[in-house]
């Protein structure tokens, strides 16, 4: 009877530079939200957040994503933060992805006869805005929520079908 014999080579692999080793990963997806818009008025007012999605690489300029699972290379869309809240709230009832928290509501800046603009303020606006920043890179970095078609509808969509049937997108 022929024995096996494990074969303890190692693999061969190109030698590692600091950026190799440091460096974003090639596959990392990035997300800007940027330029929010007040529009409206009265009880009808809100602000909007333009959502970027782009690839995040050292020695390009060039603003796409390489996750193959993203339909499109490149997306900007308008989001307001119901939007976020819808995109969290789908995500814990579909997924088994831990979702990070939200910035909080402000519910004292929305009160009347305050001595600011309240929620529609400079400096509220500019923290939500990082706020929402970095819960939705949060998100979108997790492998599993990659997958969930409510995340790609909120990142590549102009608008949000929230009667869509939530399921998960496959690799092409």
């Amino acid at each position: 009877m022929a024995e096996t014999v494990a074969d303890t080579r190692r693999l061969l692999s190109k030698p590692q530079n600091l950026n190799d080793a440091y460096g974003p990963p090639s596959n990392f997806l990035e997300i800007d939200v940027g330029n929010p818009q007040t529009t409206g008025v009265g009880r009808a007012r809100f602000t909007t957040y333009e959502i970027r999605v782009k690839p995040l690489t050292a020695w390009s300029l060039c603003k796409e994503t390489n996750l193959p699972i993203f339909k499109l290379k490149e997306s900007t869309v308008r989001r307001r933060y119901s939007d976020f809240e819808w995109l969290r709230n789908e995500l814990e009832r579909e997924s088994k992805v831990v979702v990070p928290p939200l910035p909080g509501k402000a519910l004292l800046r929305q009160l009347p006869f305050r001595g600011d603009d309240g929620i529609f303020d400079d400096s509220f606006i500019e923290e939500r805005k990082q706020g929402l920043e970095q819960f939705i890179n949060k998100v979108a970095g997790h492998p599993l929520a990659q997958n969930e078609r409510c995340l790609h509808m909120f990142l590549q969509d102009e608008v949000i079908d929230k009667n869509y049937t939530p399921s998960k997108i496959r690799h092409t």
